[in-house]
Order: structure tokens, then C-alpha cells, then sequence
């Protein structure tokens, strides 16, 4: 071993002794009306929450979190790997305008950066492969000629089908064999520079990808029959996800290198077995794991996990399920779901100075025809623009009989768009009422009035951008296929549809 790797093994020596094992915030901002990036710094710290995890350079929230003394993960999209990977200058110029202006303009504590976020998805069928890890090694190169090297780690945050098991039980866990040769690859250029792996790993979606998965399985407490392998017993699918990455790892000759637990989570709405109560079991399962620095069988040192995630995105892809923009702990203005005790024995807080649109909303016309023809239209038009994912099959709002859908619907729209004149139309079927139509669990929301924001704070004013990526026209059929099936009362076909 030459003078460098003897310095990066220092390095990552140091890394095992002073990293703080504890509880970080995935914070994503694909949202039409995102909560002030100040409003969430300060949501962050009284909740005693000093790790975040970004996953893109957003200017608004890495100004926020300047002199804050909260550490933060950065993420680099996948769309951005191919250019990284052209060429070394190309992420130079990246590292100086999203790592070094930050630090050393804004006072941001960056300590990793993260490249790509789970490029090695069977799905993506290898297209990512190649220029991970030639954009990991260029961003690499780019931080030591920052002079950032020390202070700003690298990883790749992968998803748990990098790994897997043919015999069904953790011990069997080896690197996927399409991908074993880059996996160990990546892995040794990752300690060779002091840097660590990162996993997300998702109980829900095993839940939820195979309708026989023992559903007990994947909480902490659950009573479901457990997995034994020799010796060990698992009682839950994360130990039994996490050792299997353990076992990989051995058997590969990385036994130590450092591992943070990148996303996990539960969502709240968006499919049946998406709720506050089976949210509340896991997420408190597991913030009892940390406060009580419980490791897993193979790997007794508890990792430091990323929550996933902080807030709801109403803009995210829903490619791979309605769920997807309702992981937050909070609402999408900060608001707290379900109360949660966190790992210092404090409860959850809620965001402050929250400015919000009017208190009025757009619903279906009292006189309006049920089976108007252009009605079915209009609240598919209302869904391609808004999140209407709170309708589907299970969902905190399925209940709705058929007007209350498209009232749904148009509000949801109508929100988007600002409360805009013109905005609650939709063929005259729709008016403005200030009476709040929410119905029990089912929120008709007031969104966040970005422009008071940004005139408070002396910015420019600005209205959100309702046509950012994440719109999902697949949204709005469903919603058209559940009204036209509630008018015809034909329930059976209702839920065969949303499903």
C-alpha cells in the first residue's frame, strides 16, 4: 500500500470514530407550492434534527441551510451523471458551483456528496452503469483539487436489488451478478477515499410488491414467523435486508467499510396499506432502534439512517405508485400527520409562519349534472395538472361519493394554480366557497402562498411553477375512471380500475 492509501485508510479510521450514528432527513423539493427553504431549517432544528440529505443542488434550500449547523448529504441526479462522467472539468465546474461557493460563500456544512441516487435499478436495464462510476471518480478529482477532499466524502446511494440471495436467507447475499464486477469496483475506489456505501432499503415496498408478503414482516414488532439462518433469527425484513448486504460485503473482503441507511420510511396515503396508523408503528419502531443504538445481528454498530422523508412532494413521479408524494412526517406545509418521539425523547414540532393562500376553495356547483358530459373532462384535465393521488383505491379519500371527487379534483387544481381567477371554472361546473369541505380523514388543502413568502423576505415575487416535471397524466385517468365508476354504481369495476 503506497503513501495514498495508507492516508485515505487514516482517513476513513477517522471517519469510523468521529461519525455521529444517528437520525438525518431526506428533504426532497418536488413540490408545486415548496414549503420556505427558512421555514424548513428552522422545522429541522426544533426538532433537533442536524443531518439532511438534498437530492439536487437546490439553491433554495442549500442558501437555507448556510451557518445553521446542520450537516448536509448533496445529491446529483441521474440525468447529470452522463456529463460528470465526460469529462473531469465538467465536474469540476459542478464541485465549484454546488460544494465550494456553498461553503465557503454560505457557511453550508457539506459533508458527502451523493452520485446519482440508485442508478443500478434493474429497471434502468444497465443504461447508468459505466458513467457512475466514471462521474464518482471525476467528482472525486474535483474535491481534491478543491481542497475539499478531507472534509467532503463520496457515495453512491443504491438500491437494495444490488444485492440478493439465492437461498433465500442472508447468508447466501452476493453483489447481483450483472453488475458483482462494478459493485466491487465502486466499493474499493469508495474506501480507498474515505468514503462509505449507502442503501435504501423500503420494507413497505416489499409489502407492497407481493400481496403475500407476511405484512407483520415488515414492521419491528411484528409477530410474523421469523427467518432463521444457522443461528440467527430475524424477526423483521430490514435485518434480514441489511445482514444480506453484510454477508455481500464480507464475501467480497469489505467487511468495514462504513454504511449509512440512505432512505427508509412509510408512506401515509396512496395505497391501502399507506395510512397514518401503519406509518406511525414503523417509523416509531424504528426511531426506537436508533434511541436505543440496537445494530443488526451481523453488524452490532447501529448506521446512520436518513428518514424518508421530511415533507410531502405533490410533484414527484408516480411511476412507481400513488404513494410516492406521501412519505413526508409532515404535510406539505409542515404540519405534523401523527406524533412521533423522536430519538432525543422530544416530540414532533411543527413548522411555524406558515403564509397561506385565502381559506376558500373550488368545489363541484350545487346545481351541477352529475352526468354532464364534459364533467368526466374536466376533472381528468384537473388531475394532469394537480395531485388527485389521494382519490385512488385505499386512499385517505376514496370514500367520496361521485361530486365529491370532482370537488376533489377541481380544488386540487385550483390550489395549484394559485386560487388564479379563472381557475375554478371547469364548463361552469365548479364555484368558490369558503366553507371547508374537507370530510374526516380526506384534506381539501389551502396551499402555501409562495409570493408572500418571497415578498417577506424582500425576493422577487414569483408564482410557483405548475409545470414541473412530475406531473403524471396516469394520476388523472384513474381519478376519471373512479367518477365515471361511482356514477354507475358499479362498485366492483371501481376498485378493478384504480388498482
Amino acid at each position: 500500500m503506497g503513501p495514498n492509501g495508507l492516508f485515505f485508510l487514516l482517513l476513513y479510521s477517522c471517519y469510523l470514530l468521529s461519525s455521529t450514528q444517528g437520525l438525518g432527513f431526506n428533504w426532497g423539493t418536488r413540490s408545486s407550492h415548496p414549503l420556505p427553504g427558512d421555514i424548513v431549517v428552522r422545522l429541522l432544528k426544533d426538532n433537533g434534527i442536524d443531518k439532511v440529505k438534498l437530492f439536487e443542488a437546490d439553491p433554495q434550500a442549500l442558501s437555507a441551510l448556510g451557518n445553521s449547523g446542520i450537516e448536509v448529504m448533496l445529491g446529483i441526479p441521474n440525468e447529470f451523471l452522463a456529463p460528470l462522467a465526460s469529462t473531469v472539468q465538467v465536474a469540476e465546474q459542478w464541485v465549484m458551483q454546488n460544494v465550494s461557493q456553498y461553503i465557503s460563500k454560505y457557511g453550508v456544512d457539506i459533508r458527502s456528496v451523493a452520485v446519482g441516487n440508485e442508478p443500478f435499478l434493474k429497471n434502468y436495464k444497465g443504461m447508468l452503469e459505466q458513467s457512475t462510476y466514471t462521474a464518482l471518480q471525476n467528482i472525486q478529482a474535483a474535491l481534491i483539487k478543491a481542497g475539499l477532499a478531507r472534509q467532503v466524502k463520496i457515495t453512491v446511494p443504491l438500491n437494495s436489488d444490488v444485492y440478493q440471495t439465492d437461498s433465500g436467507l442472508p447468508s447466501g447475499g452476493d453483489f447481483r451478478a450483472d453488475i458483482r464486477t462494478l459493485m466491487i469496483s465502486i466499493t474499493k475506489f469508495l474506501i480507498d477515499n474515505g468514503g462509505f456505501l449507502t442503501v435504501n432499503i423500503y420494507p413497505f415496498l416489499s409489502l407492497y410488491a407481493d400481496p403475500n408478503f407476511p405484512a407483520d414482516y415488515a414492521f419491528f414488532d411484528g409477530s410474523a414467523a421469523p427467518v432463521v439462518d444457522g443461528s440467527i433469527s430475524y424477526s423483521n425484513v430490514f435485518e434480514a435486508n441489511y445482514d444480506t448486504l453484510i454477508w455481500t460485503l464480507e464475501k467480497n473482503g469489505f467487511s468495514n467499510i462504513p454504511i449509512v441507511v440512505g432512505e427508509i420510511g412509510w408512506p401515509t396515503d396512496g395505497d391501502i396499506n399507506a395510512n397514518v396508523d401503519a406509518a406511525r408503528r414503523f417509523n416509531q419502531g424504528l426511531l426506537d432502534r436508533i434511541s436505543s443504538g440496537q445494530g443488526t445481528p451481523k453488524r452490532k454498530t447501529p448506521p446512520e439512517i436518513y428518514l424518508f422523508g421530511l415533507i410531502d412532494e405533490d410533484m414527484k413521479s408516480v411511476d412507481p405508485g400513488n404513494f410516492e408524494r406521501h412519505w413526508g412526517l409532515f404535510f406539505y406545509d409542515g404540519t405534523i400527520k401523527y406524533q412521533l418521539r423522536l430519538t432525543d425523547g422530544r416530540y414532533l414540532t411543527p413548522a411555524k409562519s406558515v403564509k397561506y393562500l385565502p381559506k376558500q376553495w373550488c368545489v363541484l356547483a350545487p346545481g351541477a349534472n352529475n352526468m354532464d358530459p364534459t364533467l368526466a373532462g374536466s376533472i381528468g384535465y384537473a388531475c394532469t395538472y394537480a395531485d388527485c393521488t389521494s382519490l385512488g383505491y385505499g386512499s385517505t379519500c376514496n370514500g367520496l361519493d361521485a361530486g365529491g371527487n370532482a370537488s376533489y379534483a377541481f380544488n386540487a387544481y385550483y390550489q395549484t394554480m394559485n386560487q388564479k381567477a379563472g381557475a375554478c371554472t371547469f364548463n361552469n361546473l365548479a364555484v368558490v366557497t369558503r366553507t371547508d369541505p374537507s370530510i374526516g380523514k380526506c384534506r381539501f388543502e389551502v396551499m402555501i402562498d409562495i409570493a408572500r413568502h418571497n415578498k417577506a423576505k424582500g425576493g422577487t415575487v414569483v408564482s410557483s411553477d405548475t409545470t414541473r416535471p412530475g406531473r403524471d397524466s396516469s394520476v388523472a385517468l384513474s381519478v376519471v375512471v373512479l367518477v365515471i365508476s361511482s356514477l354507475t354504481r358499479v362498485h366492483h369495476a371501481l376498485r378493478a380500475s384504480v388498482c
